[in-house]
């Protein structure tokens, strides 16, 4: 769903150009060179290859905690959606260099700064995460 929903922003819109579409929810076409609410978008280049190899690293350590025994269904959708997000955000910056950010949330003097699919994973998944961390750290088989 991320990689299709940045393609067609890609194709149907100019780069830098918005279309409202709900009172509250517009759709952009920018590209973040950076990280969340772009971190060092303007550092120069080197945070492509640096933001890549963090990606492919959390991937890598994501794919072993969803693998472990221990891991529960919720931390392992948890995890799941992060390694989503990750990957989506990966493949975006190693094919255009920068990650497409195509969602614009605004209501009166509110702006949240746009954002994509990859990133609604990645925020979820933390957030299930925190959940699954409150909870006790139960699992299916019992406490760990």
């Amino acid at each position: 769903m991320d990689i299709v929903s940045k393609a067609a922003v890609v194709a149907a819109l100019p780069y830098g150009s918005s279309e409202p579409w709900l009172p509250v929810l517009n759709i952009v076409h920018w590209r973040n060179e950076g990280a969340a609410f772009s971190f060092l978008h303007d550092a120069g280049g080197w945070q492509r290859f640096f933001f890549s190899a963090v990606a492919v690293a959390a991937s890598i350590v994501l794919v072993i905690l969803i693998r472990r025994p221990q891991t529960d269904r919720p931390q392992r959708l948890a995890f799941g959606l992060l390694l989503g997000g990750a990957l989506g955000n990966l493949l975006d910056r190693l094919a255009r260099g920068a990650v497409v950010d195509w969602i614009d949330v605004r209501w009166q003097s509110f702006y949240w700064p746009a954002f994509n699919v990859a990133d609604i994973g990645i925020t979820l998944g933390a957030v299930l995460m925190l959940v699954c961390e409150l909870r006790g750290g139960k699992t299916e088989s019992g406490p760990r």
